[in-house]
């Protein structure tokens, strides 16, 4: 089951990579994340409310972990990518991004002292390969064409802070309902956001509302933040960090999935390779060898 909620953890957030690059002219990336989690907080609140108050004491006890949480998977994530899709293309953002297991695997050494063998390092090597593999086309010629800019460095910060967001979540508090959770952690990203957001709005960068980015924000809102949140933090928890990382490298294979179904776009051979690679470096790295007596 957490290898199942991982994997629609990054199925969903695939559309949100997508939806981020293609809204970016409409819709400003500080208000983007803002009204995003705005959307998620209304969402969760009738079931979150009634259980924060039985769950009160969780909460007060907690507070720096639901800070930390908020601050790395709410605020400064969010801002850092989509302020990125400004600035950086596609394939840069895709292959940066894919260095967050790999973040994710060092901070879960240095704070938790975490170890990884040698089946999860080869786990992880295939699926980066994989990943190479999907955006460099099959041509490994081409990464000498690539150029790198600032947008470049906020995603890797990005991957830097969802990388400790990750971590975080093996201090979950135990017995506290993941939907209050979410709910609090929502609630402390909104708070930090809101200097940000009033200097947005003073700089006159302003959203256009119309059809397309309420759909946009509704789909980020619902399910890349309500759903896809549930389903990672859950899915971390049962497996752990180092291990559920991994599964970030589903991103390209599934955005490529969605182009060739969705926008009709032909399917290359390096696209096959890339996408077997990369689940056959998951499977490598979560494959439990059961031994006998």
């Amino acid at each position: 089951m957490p290898y199942l909620l991982l994997t629609l953890s990054a199925l969903i957030w695939s559309g949100n990579f997508v939806i981020s690059r293609a809204m970016n002219d409409v819709i400003p990336p500080v208000g983007f994340v803002f009204w995003r989690w705005v959307v998620a907080a209304v969402v969760l609140a009738p079931v979150a409310l009634p259980r924060l108050r039985r769950e009160w004491h969780l909460v007060r006890d907690n507070w720096v972990t639901i800070c930390i949480c908020g601050l790395f998977g709410v605020t400064l994530f969010n801002f850092l990518i989509y302020t990125a899709m400004h600035t950086t293309t596609a394939i840069n953002a895709a292959l940066v991004n894919s260095a967050i297991p790999v973040f994710i695997i060092i901070f879960a050494r240095i704070f938790y002292g975490q170890r990884v063998v040698l089946r999860q390092h080869v786990g992880i090597a295939l699926s980066l390969i994989g990943v190479a593999a999907i955006i460099l086309r099959g041509d490994p010629s081409r990464i000498l064409t690539l150029t790198f800019n600032h947008g470049d460095l906020l995603v890797l910060l990005a991957a830097i802070a969802w990388g400790l967001y990750s971590v975080a979540i093996k201090r979950y508090p135990q017995g506290l309902n993941p939907f209050v959770f979410l709910f609090c952690i929502s609630l402390c990203g909104l708070v930090m956001l809101i200097p940000f957001y009033a200097w947005e709005i003073a700089s006159g960068n302003l959203m256009v509302w119309n059809k397309a980015t309420v759909l946009s924000i509704g789909y980020v809102g619902v399910l890349a933040s309500v759903v896809a949140f549930t389903c990672w933090n859950t899915g971390l928890r049962k497996i752990g960090p180092h291990i559920g990382g991994q599964f970030v490298h589903l991103m390209p294979a599934f955005s490529t999935i969605m182009a060739v179904v969705f926008l009709g776009e032909r399917l290359y051979l390096f696209h096959v390779a890339g996408i077997t690679l990369i689940f056959a470096g998951i499977i490598c790295a979560t494959w439990r060898v059961k031994t006998l007596g």
